[in-house]
């Protein structure tokens, strides 16, 4: 799908504010309610835009605590490397998961409640997983940036 500049401010304002109406939306881009409408959708349809979501507080929802866990699996195959994958989707605790080129083969980001629930996520759900070779992991001391989505240039 070929982005012009309109498209790409709609892209910048909802990455910065999903909340946003359609109307503010389309005033700031310089169109009418309708036209904006139609470019959403089509954003949406085309999967440029896959969804919306709250940015939410872990700490005041109970799970102060953000770990990384770099893990090396065994086995790269394709086939393996996908169990893992399924693996890591049934954690609710791990909020993200990356593969990576290189000597660790996922990264994940893991919230817990405390340490402890942290180490028992470790100990039963991820080194004692089928095919993991080692997990290192990473406390979070405090976070300095945390931007969603990608930079948009508005320059068609």
């Amino acid at each position: 799908m070929a982005l012009d500049k309109i498209d790409r401010q709609i892209l910048a304002l909802l990455q910065d504010d999903g909340r946003m109406t359609n109307v503010d939306l389309a005033e700031r881009v310089g169109l009418t309610a309708p036209p904006c409408l139609r470019r959403v959708r089509s954003l949406e349809q085309a999967g440029v835009i896959r969804g919306y979501h709250a940015v939410c507080d872990p700490a005041l929802l109970g799970f102060p605590i953000t770990v990384f866990a770099m893990v090396s699996l065994r086995s790269q195959a394709e086939h393996d490397l996908a169990l893992f994958e399924r693996h890591v989707a049934g954690i609710p605790e791990v909020r993200e998961c990356h593969m990576l080129n290189g000597e660790i083969d996922f990264i994940l980001k893991i919230v817990a409640p405390d340490l402890e629930t942290f180490q028992r996520i470790l100990t039963t759900h991820l080194t004692a997983a089928p095919n993991v070779a080692s997990v290192k992991s990473s406390l979070t001391i405090r976070t300095a940036k945390m931007a969603p989505g990608v930079p948009i240039d508005d320059a068609a």
